[in-house]
Formats: C-alpha cells, structure tokens, sequence
C-alpha cells in the first residue's frame, strides 16, 4: 500500500519562535497519523535542527529539506549538500518545485543531478512537476509534465523509483487562491500514474506516491484526497496554521 502524505512547504516563512511554536501544535494535536499516512514538514534550512528535535521522535512524522544543490561539495557559498542533509538525518528533500524552476532557472539536467545525488546519499526526493496556465489554456499539460518526468527521472531503474513520491503542481493555481478541481487532479494524477506504468510497469506505478500542491485548504481536502490516484497534498500557506494543517492531515485516505 502506498504511502498517504501530507507534507508542508513553509517555504521562506516563519521567524525562529512561530516555527517552534507551530512544529510543537503539530505533534501535540494528535493527528490521526496511521501506518499508510505520513507527515513530511518542509522547513527552511535554519530550522531543520529544531524540527528533527521537536517532531523527529513523533510517530508518522518526518523532516523536509526545500531545497539541496546539485554539487556534492565544494566553492559553493551559501549552498547546501545532500551529504550535509543526510548527516543530520533529514529523510526527506523537494525537489524542482515550480519556484526553484522559476525563479532560479532549474532545468531538467540539474534536477536530474539532484535526484542522482539525493538517492545516492539516502535523502529521499520529493519531485515536483507541473504546468503554468498558458500551457493547461493550450491543452497540453500532459506532455508538458510527461517531458518533466522523462529528462529527469527516467534514467533510473525500477527499483529506485519504487515507493518514489511525485508532487504534481498546476503552477496556476498556487498561491491564487485558485484550485484545480479534483476531476481535473485525478485526471492529471491518473495520466502521471500511466507514465510511469507505460515505463516501468504497473507494479511500480502503483507503488508511488503521488501529491497535489496547488492550494490546498482543510475545505477542499477531503475531497482531492478522495480521488484514487491522488495521495496526499503538498500544501504551502494552509501548513503554516496548525489547526488547518492538522484537518488537512486528518484528510488522509
């Protein structure tokens, strides 16, 4: 069975204290986090340390790096290694989110280099795909997130992609208040599913996990986290409310 995610994108929020006090209401809410469910908190790179202190020993949570570089090491300033997440025990890393391909020009080959260096160093990725309006107006978001997919993943085998975790972003409907619907996430969630069927086989198809990140609220939850091939939700301002992030949690399937 595959895992069911509710992970968190703080993106660049919070001071030192708000993320204290937010990873704190989290684990001590008691969301309904049951062997197939899992909690991944993606928190900035300054927090990481207290986020593995105050949710590392909570059951069915896990720590997210957003970001990592696609150099093991180096004359990189400011940078910051899979080799250094894996030493202190971050499990989890995002990978290619739609911001990092925006605004700081990550192409397909880096973020190949990227997944290459977190499977090779035991940080598991989180790989983000997905299409702006003018692509989704014109009708071919399919081929559009298939070619994400295909130069960024598919040179690795099988095994490496069984249990992967995908997160599928409309890019319009981030952060605009606008939400796919859940027949038009299912669609998109079925169709990655297919991708990695037509490749791979049916049994690792079936076996990845694969979110919705595209304005994700406790209101319409329930509803996405219903469709059969959506698994979850990368969510990013509904995560910074705990009350709201724990109901979004309780969605879970």
């Amino acid at each position: 069975m595959r895992k069911q995610i509710a992970a968190a994108n703080w993106k660049m929020n919070l001071t030192a204290a708000q993320a204290h006090t937010l990873t704190h209401a989290l684990c001590t809410s008691n969301p309904a986090v049951e062997d197939n469910r899992l909690v991944i908190l993606g928190v900035p790179f300054p927090y990481i340390p207290m986020a593995l202190s105050v949710a590392g020993a909570t059951k069915g949570f896990a720590i997210a790096a957003q970001n990592c570089y696609h150099k093991k090491s180096g004359a990189y300033t400011g940078e910051v290694s899979v080799e250094m997440l894996a030493s202190m025990q971050v499990e989890y890393v995002i990978i290619g989110h739609s911001e990092r391909r925006e605004y700081f020009n990550e192409d397909h080959a880096v973020l190949a280099e990227k997944v290459n260096l977190c499977l090779a160093g035991g940080v598991k990725p989180i790989f983000c795909c997905g299409e702006p309006l003018s692509i989704r107006e014109a009708g071919t978001q399919n081929v559009f997130t298939e070619t994400q997919l295909r130069e960024s993943l598919f040179h690795l085998s099988a095994e490496q992609l069984t249990g992967f975790v995908i997160a599928y972003e409309p890019i319009w409907a981030i952060g605009t208040g606008k939400t796919a619907s859940s027949e038009q996430a299912q669609e998109m969630h079925a169709h990655i599913r297919s991708v990695f069927a037509g490749q791979y086989g049916a049994t690792v198809a079936d076996s990845i996990s694969i979110l919705y990140g595209g304005s994700v609220k406790a209101a319409n939850a329930t509803e996405l986290f219903g469709k059969p091939d959506v698994d979850g939700g990368l969510v990013g301002g509904a995560s910074l409310v705990a009350e709201e992030f724990t109901t979004i949690i309780n969605s879970l399937q």
